[in-house]
């Protein structure tokens, strides 16, 4: 110490190094909340439209679902009274009935014929691509305006599929016309859109370790064994993941029911989809207040299947390590 006073040089302060350390430190910190700042900046259109476009809406239909409103005039706040009326619409009850109907037969129909494919397209099928993108291509146009009218002209009376039951001498029936028949046009439409859980599937399938299926050759399982106690095991959690998405997607059908029936539901209410009679109560009749409790009816439900689904999947999902 004696030495470094006699040369003149002062020792270092103890508190520099912790005002460095501040200095430091407050940059790090301006930088982390500049980087907030424009984080949330990019985020804000989405946080606007979540509120704007489904927050929004929602709240308000919730409160409207307990009003008398017809679009128009002042709302009037009546209560349970739309819950009540539910109870006693018969049409909403053959509309609930239909729902269910092309949920439960077209949903596993369509399930099944995916993985029936996927399987297929996974032996390594030449020109595999060309394959997954013809059959995904249905998925995307599925739902669209375009091709309920084209199935609306091939099951017609005069359709292709007339045509081609006479030239084995059938005279087949009025398909969307006919009340016995029209709802099953309808599940063959949605059933036809498998591509997309079919790619699925066919992603799933890939992810399946070779060895368990050399292990079962060694030991003799043939082919069905294989599938049984491998694939179907493996898979489980892709077919739990289209389950649950084909189940939400079909309980919101509307299109392919609006344009077949010509927005009727007909005939005599065969096509009639839940959202369908959602839609003519809303739009058609005006009852807003009714059609509001009636899409929270339907948000209940698909909730009520989703949780189920979930609550099932511990017993029949395998999730291996």
């Amino acid at each position: 110490m004696s030495a470094l006073l006699q040369r003149g040089t002062r020792p270092a302060s103890p508190a520099a190094p912790a005002a460095g350390r501040r200095r430091t430190a407050a940059r790090g910190t301006g930088r982390r909340k500049r980087e907030s700042l424009a984080a949330y900046g990019f985020l804000a259109p989405w946080f606007l439209g979540l509120a704007l476009i489904t927050a929004g809406p929602l709240l308000a239909s919730l409160y409207f679902s307990f009003t008398d409103y017809n679009l128009i005039g002042d709302h009037e706040v009546i209560g349970w009274a739309n819950y009540e009326r539910m109870l006693d619409d018969a049409r909403l009850h053959s509309a609930l009935r239909v729902t269910f109907v092309y949920v439960f037969v077209s949903v596993p129909l369509q399930l099944a014929l995916a993985l029936a494919l996927a399987m297929v397209l996974d032996r390594g099928v030449r020109g595999l691509a060309l394959y997954r993108s013809v059959y995904y291509l249905p998925s995307l146009l599925g739902g669209s305006v375009a091709i309920a009218i084209l199935w609306r002209q091939v099951f017609g009376a005069e359709g292709l599929v007339n045509q081609v039951l006479a030239l084995f001498g059938v005279q087949g029936p009025g398909w969307v016309s006919h009340p016995d028949h029209a709802l099953s046009t309808l599940i063959v439409l949605n059933v036809w859109t498998f591509g997309a859980p079919m790619v699925i599937f066919l992603a799933g399938l890939r992810q399946v370790p070779a060895m368990y299926y050399e292990a079962a050759a060694v030991d003799g399982a043939g082919p069905v064994h294989r599938f049984v106690h491998i694939t179907l095991p493996m898979l489980t959690p892709i077919i739990f993941f289209n389950l649950v998405l084909q189940i939400i997607n079909a309980f919101q059908t509307f299109t392919q029911a609006f344009i077949v029936s010509g927005g009727t539901g007909g005939p005599s209410d065969s096509t009639l989809f839940y959202t369908l009679y959602l839609y003519q109560e809303g739009f058609g009749a005006f009852h807003m207040g009714y059609a509001s409790a009636m899409a929270w009816l339907l948000l209940m439900i698909i909730g009520g299947f989703t949780a189920v689904n979930f609550l099932a999947s511990k017993f029949w999902v395998f999730y291996g390590d």
